[in-house]
């Protein structure tokens, strides 16, 4: 595994949407970890294609999200650094495929959050924030490409899903907060 570079960020976006459900029915923790497939899909229709639970040797809670974010495949292993009812932080050594024969990493560290709005609504946040590995940054390099160039395309690239997936993900949590069970 190649070193990640935490001192630069690649890539950051946050995307909110109000929920017409009160906070206090709102479990962010309890829905990330009992996420269907198919519900996971429907978060990102047509990137998201799989997701799974596990633990970590040390019984930490890991979800793996499979998804495809601008041309690149993405395997993400999150491991829960917060995993509560109103806040989950999670941060995962991210697995990139570039092509079938380039794989390289990145870190993206996931955050999911909600405050309330009123005593009947709730908004929901869905931040990404990306940091390159050495291995990644050589790819750049290798293909003409500054940091700053890299960066900016990623960028837009990250930006474009969070905006399509963070209303989804919210609407996902309102109906688990109401018991719709899909």
């Amino acid at each position: 595994m190649s070193k990640i570079r935490e001192d630069l960020t690649l890539a950051t976006s946050s995307f909110s949407h109000i929920i017409d459900v009160p906070i206090e029915q709102v479990d962010i923790g309890h829905w990330l970890f009992s996420l269907s497939e198919a519900e996971y899909q429907r978060c990102c229709p047509p990137d998201h294609i799989a997701v799974g639970t596990t633990k970590t040797e040390d019984g930490r809670p890991m979800s793996i999200n499979v998804e495809k974010i601008g041309s690149s495949l993405s395997i993400q292993h999150y491991i829960g650094e917060i995993v509560e009812k109103h806040k989950c932080r999670m941060v995962s050594t991210t697995d990139i495929f570039i092509t079938t024969e380039q794989r390289t990493q990145m870190q993206v560290i996931w955050e999911l959050s909600v405050k309330s709005v009123n005593a009947d609504q709730t908004e929901f946040t869905n931040s990404v924030v990306t940091h390159p590995s050495e291995h990644l940054l050589k790819i750049f390099e290798d293909q003409g490409l500054t940091f700053e160039q890299a960066s900016a395309s990623r960028q837009q690239i990250s930006a474009d899903h969070n905006r399509r997936e963070a209303p989804l993900f919210a609407e996902s949590i309102s109906r688990a907060a109401r018991g719709e069970v899909r």
